[in-house]
């Protein structure tokens, strides 16, 4: 059987995909299956390069397959010998580093569940979620170690250099014994309707079912230079950006300390990326930065995800990058639904399409009585889980060849005089206005209207005279008359999710709480 990496077309991801298939590409089966081993120890045979990390401070960490097998395997015996094993939580907030994936590849290695933290949480963030886990053991630095000991953890480690060169006397192996089934990884999500984001459960096997966004959503193949500037801390960081390529043997990179597009421009020329993905923020601030042109570039595949791309974002990148980029869809309840094949050279990557089902989903857009929507119609996007339909809380459309758009949120629906509104529709539309640098939109209160479209607008330069008028005209030029926006508040920062996202659910509650006190 031909290994499903041989294949590069839609053509053939159609007819030669299979779940055996993607079996085949593991040292694992149905029963025994540990992500660590697939992702490490069996590609430590080489000094090949596992990890390529930009610092902030300008520093570039490499790390081999084989350095990062023998220290996690350390790892796994120092916890081991600390009473740590298979169910227990090891908690991880460290910024993406040397400790920090011997750390996360140690626990697994161990059969005990890694729980990766966002290094910015304070001690109420971190609080929730210890409460929430109860991790026996909490790995941070040493800067972070009083707020995580502030946040309730009982049993904070600070995992540095120094810690790993302490344990030199552990050996370099380690003989993996966990069941496919075991949990792994608990993930929170960064969404934003519970204080405290839901924790999705993976377990070994669900890194089988990530092969399908490695090989048709970011397209990742043997030889590839890969790239991914988001948080481990988040779904896209860890399962997309490090586990995926890793479990291929395919090098992978990321970003550590403060985001700067400037650095990340520099690192993707230096580290001769050729696969990059990245959330749609990452390609609008390295537009903005005004410094791209500056740099030389190596890539052949190009994909985002998070939210849908500006149109200028994307003729930005296509320009300067030398190839389109391609969108990816799903969330991390779900995994991966649809995407627009990168690499796939007989599949036109149509512009503002998510593009096509990846193989083995089904992917419908769905009325609220649970009928199918007509080409061009807007409904509710569901995919088909065991049988049953699952819904995404996402809106979109379908055309009549089977290109997926996306629709916004469901919640972020603007009802204005019966009309429907998409936000983010709007959002494109402003983001194109030249003296725009980033954009949020939402339904504000209207006695006339019901609601009428509010954009949140960052500027490029100073406000000037007749600027709302001008980019109200050139929203009306864009989309129909009606969905301009007839409120325009220009600030200087705009909410965001921890992965990047304009959160608009904090804008709806800043604007309702600004109203209540006026009332």
């Amino acid at each position: 059987m031909q290994r499903l990496t041989e294949f590069t077309s839609y053509a053939d991801a159609q007819t030669q995909f299979s779940k055996d298939a993607l079996w085949a590409l593991f040292d694992g089966d149905r029963e025994q299956f540990n992500i660590a081993h697939e992702c490490v120890d069996r590609h430590a045979g080489s000094d090949e390069t596992a990890l390529r990390i930009a610092h902030a401070s300008g520093e570039n960490e490499i790390i081999s397959f084989a350095e990062l097998s023998s220290r996690s395997s350390q790892v796994a015996h120092f916890l081991i010998s600390k009473g740590i094993g298979k169910g227990d939580r090891v908690a991880v907030m460290i910024e993406p580093s040397l400790p920090f994936y011997c750390v996360m590849f140690g626990a697994m290695k161990a059969g005990a569940v890694a729980v990766p933290m966002f290094t910015l949480f304070g001690p109420d963030g971190i609080r929730l979620r210890v409460e929430d886990c109860q991790p026996k053991i909490l790995f941070t630095n040493e800067e972070k170690a009083p707020e995580a000991e502030a946040g309730g953890a009982k049993n904070v480690v600070v995992a540095d250099l120094a810690f790993l060169d302490s344990l030199d006397g552990l050996p370099g192996t380690f003989e993996c014994n966990t069941a496919a089934n075991d949990l792994a990884v608990l993930q929170y999500t960064s969404g934003t309707t519970r204080q405290l984001p839901a924790a999705v459960k993976h377990n070994h096997r669900s890194i089988v079912t990530l092969m399908v966004a490695a090989l048709y959503a970011t397209g990742i193949r043997q030889g590839d230079r890969f790239f991914c500037p988001s948080s481990p801390a988040w779904g896209h960081g860890f399962w997309h950006g490090t586990l995926a390529p890793l479990a291929l043997g395919v090098s992978t990179g990321t970003f550590s300390g403060k985001f700067d597009p400037v650095r990340l421009l520099e690192a993707l020329q230096d580290f001769e990326i050729s696969n990059l993905t990245a959330a749609a923020t990452h390609y609008r601030m390295m537009r903005n930065s005004g410094r791209a042109e500056d740099f030389t570039y190596h890539f052949d595949k190009l994909s985002f995800t998070g939210e849908p791309i500006d149109s200028e974002t994307a003729n930005f990148v296509e320009r300067v990058f030398g190839t389109k980029v391609r969108s990816m869809y799903g969330t991390t309840e779900i995994g991966v639904i649809i995407a627009n094949y990168p690499g796939a050279n007989d599949l036109e990557v149509r512009d503002g399409a998510m593009g096509k089902a990846v193989p083995g989903v089904e992917v419908q857009v769905q009325r609220a009585d649970g009928s199918p929507a007509d080409p061009g119609e807007t409904g509710e996007l569901m995919v088909k889980k065991a049988g049953e339909w699952f819904p995404t809380k996402d809106l979109g459309r379908v055309d009549e060849d089977g290109f997926f758009y996306h629709g916004g949120r469901a919640d972020d629906v603007i009802i204005s005089a019966g009309w429907t509104i998409g936000a983010v529709e709007v959002e494109d539309a402003v983001l194109s206005h030249p003296d725009v640098s980033e954009c949020g939109v939402i339904g504000a209160p209207d006695e006339l209207r019901g609601q009428i479209v509010k954009a949140y607008i960052i500027l490029k330069q100073d406000e000037k005279d007749g600027l709302k008028e001008s980019i109200q005209e050139h929203v009306r030029s864009k989309l129909a008359r009606h969905e301009y926006p007839r409120q325009i508040e220009f600030v200087t920062e705009l909410p965001k999710t921890p992965a990047g996202k304009v959160n608009r659910k904090i804008l709806r509650d800043q604007q309702a709480k600004r109203l209540e006190a006026a009332s």
